[in-house]
């Protein structure tokens, strides 16, 4: 689906949402769109990146993000090659400098890091000529989470997300996902809520440009969407979670909940779900919930990213 070549992407690299200009999330959105209905075709491959490298290097474990630009950058035809931590020459000692110099070496057009430090996207796009994606660096950013989350709620929405008021519910603290969704969100007019113990919420929360809850029932009223996030079970042995059992009772996202929320309201979550912890299965398998529409969006999304940072030398020319 070709862009408008007369408007060069900007960007370089996607680092953060935060980057991003509200025009410039619908432009990536609307040809995200074009691609989906590509997705949906009975031959599903088109030549646009025929040509291109994209290499996958994550260093911290994935499945759908992982699985997601592969995918992404095999419909465009692009070529793909992954490095992960095992059976690289991470696992010899090597710095993130000297590994990003070698990739660079090789010449490819677009590199996706996945990586546990936060500012790991951001060294390798300052030492690197070629486009850098974020694929989620430590607990800061994971940019294009946000953007396919935001792809999902259009299809609900449409352009209408200004006034709009959307719960993140979960392990806030210690989540890039819910970091960039609140950038985003915010960007397009969203209210946003957060809901979770004190203990998962980050530190000066109290400053954020949110409402914070503690209970779940007062955060879900009157909400159009609700956002469940993973609840990273190590913390629970740092102290910060002494009972599951109460915390499913408290925060477990279940119809009850929902009831309070607006007619209509969606839920959604960026997996893996830990079901009758953070989400009931009712609710997770209901027709209300969009995990399989972030998936199928994911694939989308990230075409258009890939394409944008592809061929932006080229004026978006397909």
């Amino acid at each position: 689906m070709p862009d408008d070549n007369r408007h060069p992407w900007p960007h370089k690299d996607l680092l953060d949402v935060t980057q991003l200009e509200a025009d410039e999330v619908f432009r990536l959105l609307d040809l995200a769109s074009g691609f989906q209905e590509i997705n949906r075709r009975p031959v599903k491959k088109v030549p646009t990146l025929k040509g291109k490298t994209v290499v996958l290097f994550f260093a911290e474990n994935s499945t759908r993000t992982k699985t997601s630009f592969d995918m992404a950058a095999k419909r465009l035809s692009a070529d793909t090659f992954a490095l992960g931590t095992t059976g690289s020459s991470i696992n010899k000692g090597e710095s993130l400098k000297d590994t990003g110099l070698t990739l660079q070496a090789m010449n490819p057009d677009v590199i996706v890091i996945r990586h546990q430090s936060s500012g790991a996207a951001q060294y390798l796009a300052d030492l690197l000529p070629c486009g850098v994606v974020n694929g989620g660096d430590g607990w800061h950013a994971h940019p294009t989470q946000a953007l396919l989350d935001c792809f999902s709620l259009r299809e609900i929405w449409g352009n209408d997300f200004a006034g709009r008021e959307l719960l993140i519910l979960g392990d806030i603290a210690h989540s890039r996902v819910a970091r960039s969704n609140l950038h985003l969100l915010r960007k397009l007019g969203v209210r946003v809520r957060l809901c979770a113990p004190r203990t998962l919420l980050p530190a000066g929360v109290d400053h954020w440009p949110v409402e914070v809850f503690s209970d779940l029932d007062k955060a879900v009223a009157g909400v159009d969407a609700v956002m469940c996030l993973r609840l990273q079970l190590e913390r629970q042995q740092a102290g910060l979670l002494p009972d599951l059992s109460e915390y499913s009772r408290r925060y477990c996202l279940d119809f009850r909940h929902l009831a309070r929320a607006r007619p209509g309201a969606r839920v959604l979550h960026p997996g893996p779900m830990n079901r009758g912890l953070e989400i009931s299965s009712a609710v997770a398998d209901a027709p209300e919930c969009l995990v399989l529409q972030q998936v199928a969006a994911g694939v989308a999304t990230r075409m258009a990213v890939l394409y944008l940072l592809a061929t932006r030398n080229e004026g978006g020319a397909a």
